[in-house]
């Protein structure tokens, strides 16, 4: 079978440098204890190195076409490609419960929702790397204080430290896109089994606060205490990519009290 035609609509440009390749497999070698999921694989330019050095690959992918590639072309994963949208797999039933690791050189049209699948998964996916628009990849690992950060940041880096790697150039890739690439590397907290605060009402604070970021916390933060009095707090007068995680927890809390009239 010939080389698959990338396919717009999937957001699909295929890695043609090798040794990028190569690299972005050595991100996940402490971890060949565990299966690894690879997401879009393509034409397995990927897939070829974590098969190489040991890794128990399993693919997902979208793309008939590139399904259809991989059976003939990678036998070592016969039974191990799974067909269809990873945003709507069932992560828990993928390898038994058993913990996994995620890689990819992710679509761009939906590399958000891939690291938010990842987020809700995060007590089977102990690391998670690949390859990503910069633009995203290096919203993902904004510290606090930079403009990139954002509401994704802050959520990923309650339970993941997350860590840039390196650019790679929009020159490697058929077709190329527009912008250049960035890889990351996310690896679980497992010092933090507990935030200390209300899960659910945390995501909101962030989400609210980063929806209204032109505004300082004090101002942004009424839609969630209603009329409750704001104290005299210093995280009032800061705005949201200010924040670290534990500011937005202790915010977090803060806003649980207020709405309970405490």
């Amino acid at each position: 079978m010939t080389a698959v035609r990338p396919k717009k609509a999937l957001g699909q440009h295929f890695l043609t440098d090798l040794s990028v390749a190569e690299r972005i497999a050595g991100t996940v070698d402490s971890y060949r204890g565990l299966p690894v999921l690879e997401v879009g694989p393509g034409m397995g330019v990927l897939t070829q190195f974590l098969l190489r050095d040991g890794h128990d690959v399993t693919v997902a992918e979208i793309d008939s076409e590139s399904v259809a590639y991989l059976r003939t072309h990678f036998a070592a994963l016969d039974g191990r490609i799974v067909e269809g949208d990873f945003l709507t797999m069932d992560l828990s039933a993928m390898f038994g419960g058993r913990q996994f690791v995620v890689i990819g050189n992710y679509p761009y049209n939906i590399s958000s929702q891939i690291f938010f699948k990842v987020l809700e998964n995060k007590d089977l996916i102990p690391c998670c790397s690949g390859m990503l628009q910069r633009e995203v990849a290096e919203r993902l690992a904004a510290p606090p204080g930079t403009k990139a950060r954002g509401i994704l940041s802050v959520l990923l880096q309650a339970w993941y430290h997350v860590e840039y790697l390196f650019t790679v150039s929009e020159h490697v890739f058929n077709p190329p896109p527009k912008v250049k690439s960035g890889v990351i590397r996310m690896v679980r907290r497992d010092d933090v089994t507990d935030l200390g605060c209300d899960p659910m009402l945390f995501k909101s604070v962030v989400k609210t606060t980063f929806g209204q970021r032109r505004k300082t916390i004090r101002n942004s933060l009424r839609g969630l205490t209603g009329n409750a009095p704001l104290p005299d707090s210093p995280l009032l007068a800061l705005r949201p990519e200010q924040l670290s995680v534990e500011q937005f927890i202790e915010l977090t809390n803060l806003t649980d009290r207020l709405r309970k009239g405490l």
